[in-house]
């Protein structure tokens, strides 16, 4: 027995000895080694920049890293700015992530050179330091900076819809900026009920980025805003706050940038010895990762060439400090550090070369070509302003301060592809309405030309409002009868919707499956993909140009009693149908109406159709709720921020699309609705 017992004993120890062996091996299997970073910052950007002139005398000093740095080693002895006789200039130094900033303590000297240096004191977090001193010169001019920077390019877009949801958000601004201004307290992002969205905001020369701490939610509109507190060099605010709106789709971005194009080619030669190298992106990419260290030239026995590297929207500028060497060939190369603002990186290094001839350009670009044309009549309200170059110009000098419309806010991008810059403007231009469009010549070619006058040309917009016909604007939408975002209830057993039901979210449907001649669908991904259609729908007619004024509280039957021609009718506050009111197409088919309707609607009489008028091509858009009269008849499609009531025996020919912006309730009583035919 006494042997038995010692024989499982030793059984027992070698399986525990062989149970701990391949436990041990199993966690050193998992264990990664840390790699130590041991790669030199570099310096990637600096404001003024190497040779330039005319600085204005007030501005500050800003350099940008490659990466992020350990502030306590950027210090007033580790940057410092000298004038004539290498005299010291005093000043503060101030440091944030990869960004540092040297405040002169009094405002330079007018037409004075400048020499600023960063040491190789200046040290890395992993504790490297600069594999050399940084120096730099630019020459100040004779006045001071006393125009407000603005905001050039977003992305996302203002009204851009299915945003992928691990997207950071880009904002570039027209000049260099203070970074201790770029920060959570100014760049702020808000979603449904001004919740805000934690997140963490970075500045880089002249852009900005916010990352949320994590994903945005699908099929939601969010709001960013950069507050007037953000200021340039020279401690100019912003004139105004900057908003821009977006809203999320139900899909993250996956899909890696590539570089779809070069300046110069691939292969060019006889390329000018004072030019700039600049690469065009797929899509925006995030500007903290386009540094020296991800963007670098190289001559001759792969000798690097010092510069300073910029992003700006989709495209990013090496500028080397010096003129290229004659007759010799470089390299470029995109490494595949770069990222979108999904955070996706390049599959592979980019590479291209050219070889530089004997000669700098000093020839002017100019502006061969814009839209609208000069003189232009009855432009679409919806255009935007373009300007296409004779040759490849610096994407950084393509801002909102050199291409504008004259008392138009908007976003200004530049297609190296095309040589054209787009002017944007942030909401749908006036009615018969002359704009001025100007291209300033701030805007500069690839080897630093600039235009030699500013191009200045004008066109008129139409003189109607004429929306498009609109069904196409509700997408999957468009089937529904009736849909809502909080409950659907129903107190009337002859309730009758001839068409789909959706309720996304929500549970509580008073409705009867006999009472639906369509598909009832409830929190399943086609009233997920409906209700995101919704709010698109709704931003588009509330983004509608203003139309004729309604006075808030008037009854449209009384102010047209012979019947409402087509177009858009805008209240800022509510909106009546007390009397009978006739939608009048005269003859047009094709003739739509938007109500943009600023609190709710309120119907007691009917609304009906005449001389063409179609139910399909008429829209309502309170921004809170509608109630339909008892007994009324009623056209068009509901398309309400909040809830809707049908009271008894009401009938809708259109639609009831309720809840989106804010959680929605359809209350029927004894309804019927009739979805039109498309």
């Amino acid at each position: 027995m006494n042997n038995k017992r010692t024989a499982y004993s030793k059984m027992w120890f070698l399986a525990l000895l062989l149970i701990t062996f391949v436990a041990g091996c199993a966690s050193n299997a998992q264990e990664i080694p840390v790699i130590p970073d041991t790669v030199a910052p570099t310096v990637s950007f600096t404001a003024p920049a190497n040779g330039q002139t005319a600085v204005p005398y007030d501005r500050k000093v800003s350099v940008a890293f490659s990466e992020a740095m350990d502030v306590s080693t950027i210090t007033t002895t580790t940057f410092t700015v000298t004038g004539p006789g290498l005299t010291p200039v005093p000043g503060t130094v101030s440091g944030t992530g990869s960004t540092a900033t040297f405040t002169p303590t009094a405002t330079f000297s007018n037409n004075t050179l400048y020499t600023a240096t960063i040491t190789i004191g200046a040290k890395d977090l992993a504790g490297n330091a600069l594999a050399a001193n940084y120096v730099w010169s630019f020459t100040t001019g004779a006045a001071a900076d006393t125009t407000p920077p603005t905001v050039s390019f977003t992305a996302p877009i203002n009204n851009q819809t299915a945003v992928p949801t691990n997207r950071i958000l880009h904002a570039a601004f027209s000049e260099a900026m203070d970074p201790l201004t770029i920060t959570a307290t100014n760049f702020t992002v808000t979603g449904p009920g001004a919740t805000p969205v934690s997140g963490t905001v970075a500045p880089f020369g002249t852009s900005a980025t916010f990352t949320p701490t994590s994903a945005l939610a699908n099929n939601t509109l969010y709001t960013a805003t950069i507050k007037t507190g953000v200021k340039d060099l020279a401690g100019n605010a912003m004139a105004s706050n900057y908003v821009f709106t977006f809203t999320t789709g139900a899909v993250a971005d996956t899909t890696p940038p590539t570089v779809n194009v070069t300046s110069p080619t691939n292969t060019a030669i006889a390329v000018p010895i004072n030019r700039k190298v600049t690469v065009g992106f797929s899509e925006a990419m995030n500007p903290l990762t386009i540094t020296t260290a991800s963007f670098t030239l190289t001559g001759p026995g792969v000798t690097p060439v010092t510069g300073i590297v910029t992003p700006v929207g989709t495209s990013a500028i090496f500028t080397p400090v010096t003129n290229l060497a004659n007759d010799t060939l470089y390299t470029a190369t995109i490494k595949n550090s770069v990222k979108d603002l999904a955070g996706n990186a390049m599959a592979s290094n980019f590479v291209f070369t050219f070889t530089t001839g004997a000669l700098a350009d000093t020839a002017a670009p100019v502006v061969t070509q814009v839209t609208p044309a000069d003189l232009a009549t009855n432009v679409a309200v919806t255009s935007v302003v373009t300007a296409t170059f004779s040759k490849d110009m610096d994407p950084l000098t393509i801002s909102t301060a050199t291409v504008s419309v004259a008392n138009v806010t908007g976003v200004v991008t530049y297609d190296a592809a095309t040589r054209t810059a787009t002017f944007k403007p942030a909401a749908n231009l006036a009615v018969n309405t002359k704009y001025t469009a100007t291209v300033t010549t701030g805007a500069k070619d690839s080897t630093s030309n600039a235009l030699v006058n500013n191009k200045v040309w004008s066109f008129t917009t139409a003189g109607a409002i004429v929306p498009p016909v609109s069904s196409s604007h509700l997408g999957s939408a468009a089937t529904f009868g009736i849909m809502a975002t909080s409950a659907i209830t129903n107190t009337g057993a002859a309730t009758m919707v001839n068409g789909d039901v959706s309720l996304d979210p929500g549970t509580s449907n008073g409705l009867l499956p006999v009472q639906v001649n369509g598909t009832i669908h409830i929190n399943d991904t086609v009233s997920a993909q409906a209700r995101a259609d919704l709010l698109i729908a709704y931003n588009y007619y509330k983004n509608l140009p203003p139309g004729v004024t309604i006075s808030g509280g008037a009854d449209l039957g009384a102010l047209y009693p012979l019947g409402i021609p087509p177009g858009t009718y805008t209240s800022g506050s509510t909106m009546l149908v007390s009397t009978p009111l006739v939608l009048d197409a005269g003859g047009n088919a094709n003739a739509v109406w938007v109500f943009q309707i600023g609190s709710s609607l309120t119907t007691g009489s009917s609304v009906s159709l005449k001389n063409g008028a179609q139910a399909k091509n008429v829209f309502w858009v309170p921004t809170l709720d509608a109630t339909v009269g008892v007994g009324t008849i009623f056209y068009g499609t509901i398309v309400s921020g909040r809830d809707v009531t049908a009271v008894t025996g009401a009938t809708i020919n259109g639609r009831i699309l309720a809840g989106a912006t804010l959680a929605g309730t359809i209350a029927l009583q004894t309804t019927t609705i009739n979805v039109p035919a498309q």
